[in-house]
């Protein structure tokens, strides 16, 4: 679907609750990529925010919005006991995914970070080939736990090569997957990708995953 270029901000209802994001989509995009961020980030991060620079200048929209509530993300800095709630985010991303089917016919895809790489690779599972490809950065894909065998989804993990524990659960998660899928560890690079160079890659390995599987 060739569409003119939108830029507008959005609220998705979801579990009773109003979920704030930004739906930027360039003229002729025809997929669109939903972020999952992870534990204590939102919208608004850099990094993320950044990926979504690329993917926009690759010809893709993205839709940021905010898993949590102003007043879920208050608490949850006290607690934690949100953002490791995979079924919880998992369901978000679902009412952003029906959201954005009801706006127009785009193909879907989920870029995942943190504990949101988890709940991409459930909400995949769940909506099988309505899902055209799923890229997690730094992410806990082994917090889909029994989903992983399910995703039909072409998945591309990241990461970086000074984050050992993360690595291994990757690994681990990458042996489960069914589908076509490729783990990529990005040398010299920490849990955030915050060296020279290290995000850049991300997002270009990004860009370039989506891409080709989005527009097939």
């Amino acid at each position: 679907m060739n569409v003119e270029a939108i830029h507008q901000p959005v609220k998705i209802h979801a579990d009773s609750r109003e979920l704030e994001g930004e739906l930027i989509v360039p003229s002729g995009a025809v997929g669109v990529v939903l972020f999952a961020h992870g534990s204590g980030s939102s919208r608004h991060s850099p990094r993320n925010q950044f990926v979504a620079r690329t993917l926009r200048e690759a010809g893709l929209g993205t839709l940021l919005f905010d898993l949590l509530t102003r007043e879920e993300e208050a608490a949850d800095r006290h607690t934690g006991h949100l953002r490791f709630d995979i079924d919880l985010l998992a369901r978000r991303l679902l009412a952003a995914t029906e959201w954005l089917e009801s706006e127009g016919n785009f193909a879907i895809g989920y870029f995942g970070s943190s504990t949101g790489g988890g709940a991409a690779l459930v909400a995949a599972a769940e909506l099988g080939e309505r899902v055209g490809a799923v890229v997690s950065r730094g992410g806990r894909p082994d917090m889909a736990g029994a989903a992983l065998p399910r995703v039909k989804s072409p998945t591309l993990l990241i990461v970086g090569g000074n984050d050992p524990q993360v690595i291994q659960l990757n690994q681990e998660a990458f042996e489960l997957l069914r589908c076509k899928k490729e783990l990529t560890i990005i040398p010299g690079a920490s849990h955030l990708f915050e060296e020279p160079g290290a995000l850049e890659q991300v997002a270009q390995l990004a860009a370039d995953w989506f891409n080709e599987h989005l527009t097939e």
